[in-house]
């Protein structure tokens, strides 16, 4: 059996460093992780002479050491125990190799085998061979190796392994592996962190923005760097000699707010607020976005209205996505509603319909036709069912007008009255 433990002088080591080792390249979407290691392979042969005497002298749990041998920056020895290390291997020969100096106070990852060598030619005997599996040592005088490696009586009888009866060859090999230092792995980047710290300080800020009741402090260059509109409007002509407080007309402060955040650090505000709540700032955020030709905070605005899209919101989504020219957003939106007839009634009320046919009329045209064309895919499956199959033909069915479909809801839904500090959901554009 193998054995494993520590003796007396044990003293503990410190972590390998395999277990938080990790080199990591990314690339856009793509990464890459790289994890190397090399291998030192020392074998110590310890000759026994005198064998059987030798066995005599040392009875059960008593034994002798080698020499240390180095390998691979460590220090190890091998112990031999004739009559077995303990009452359990009485009858056997036990042998161990104990690890008895590290370069560096980490702790060793290495595999330890055993061979009896034939006195005739030198190799080892393979019936004889013994190997562990790799094995992290993370203490000074830790070993591995067999208590029951070989019985007493068939060793003696084994006249290959014993040379004139005397001489006995013990193989101890051991395997350590060095992992490559892990690279020191920078931080991530703490910059939006500062950015949004400069912008709620307003230290050095050049230009004041006043929205509603409320004063935003910012800083000319970095806007001009994010926009292109604020640029012109920063640093254009018409701003030679022009005062340094810009009032900020068609928007809410907490919108312009959460503008100057993401152009300050490439981010959304996270928000714990009820979806509604998230809906409606999204909604008022992308057309911002849209005013001032920020593209990316107009993409990610896209997406947080396309994951929280809902019968309730997809009407003024829709028209706000054909006005900005959100087409995945707009597409998104034609799929909810029309899923199915009951969607289709929850989500295009009749006065959804007739402010979208005053507002985007080419909306509703669009609207209209997607309608028509499932309905009349759905109405011609169906006569082609009801049909014997030799009389099958495709028949074209009346379509409905989308008006026709709805009629039956004439009532709106009572919207939710917002609380003070809540920002309502845009209903369609006028």
């Amino acid at each position: 059996m193998a054995a494993t433990g520590f003796n007396s002088k044990a003293s503990p080591l410190e972590p390998h460093p395999i277990r938080a080792f990790i080199s990591k390249r990314e690339t856009g979407e793509n990464s890459e992780s790289t994890f190397e290691a090399t291998t030192t392979t020392v074998q110590h042969v310890l000759r026994i002479k005198g064998y059987p005497a030798l066995s005599e002298i040392y009875p059960n749990g008593k034994g002798f050491r080698s020499d240390s041998f180095p390998v691979g920056g460590t220090s190890w020895h091998i112990d031999f125990f004739p009559n077995g290390d303990s009452p359990e291997t009485a009858g056997f020969v036990s042998v161990f190799a104990v690890l008895d100096r590290t370069a560096t106070e980490v702790s060793t990852m290495a595999k330890v085998g055993f061979d009896l060598l034939d006195q005739a030619t030198g190799e080892p005997a393979p019936r004889y061979a013994r190997a562990g599996n790799i094995h992290d040592f993370t203490q000074l005088g830790e070993y591995w190796g067999f208590g029951d490696f070989i019985k007493r009586e068939e060793l003696d009888k084994d006249k290959d392994l014993l040379k004139d009866g005397t001489a006995l060859s013990v193989r101890c090999n051991v395997m350590v592996l060095d992992f490559l230092a892990a690279p020191a792995m920078p931080p991530p980047p703490d910059w939006p962190l500062h950015m949004r710290d400069l912008l709620h300080s307003g230290q050095g800020a050049d230009v004041r923005f006043l929205v509603g009741e409320e004063t935003f402090a910012a800083h000319r260059c970095l806007l001009a760097a994010r926009s292109a509109v604020f640029k012109a409007e920063l640093y254009g002509p018409m701003m030679e000699g022009a005062t340094h407080n810009i009032r900020i007309d068609g928007m809410r402060a907490e919108v312009f707010n959460n503008l100057l955040h993401f152009a300050y650090t490439d981010s959304l505000q996270q928000s714990d607020q009820d979806d509604d709540v998230v809906v409606a700032m999204a909604q008022h955020l992308m057309e911002a976005a849209d005013r001032y030709a920020m593209e990316r905070l107009k993409l990610l605005c896209e997406d947080v209205l396309r994951r929280k899209i809902s019968v309730a919101t997809a009407a003024t989504t829709l028209a706000l996505a054909e006005q900005h020219g959100c087409h995945r957003l707009k597409e998104a939106c034609f799929e909810l509603i029309l899923k199915s007839p009951t969607t289709l009634d929850q989500a295009m009320t009749p006065d959804d319909l007739d402010h979208l046919s005053k507002t985007c009329p080419s909306l509703l045209n669009e609207l209209t036709s997607k309608h028509a064309a499932i309905y009349s895919n759905l109405n011609n499956e169906k006569a082609e069912k009801s049909l014997p199959s030799s009389n099958r033909k495709r028949r074209r069915a009346p379509t409905p007008s989308l008006g026709a479909a709805t009629v039956r809801h004439t009532r709106r839904r009572p919207a939710p009255t917002p609380s003070a500090n809540q920002l309502p959901a845009r209903r369609l554009l006028g």
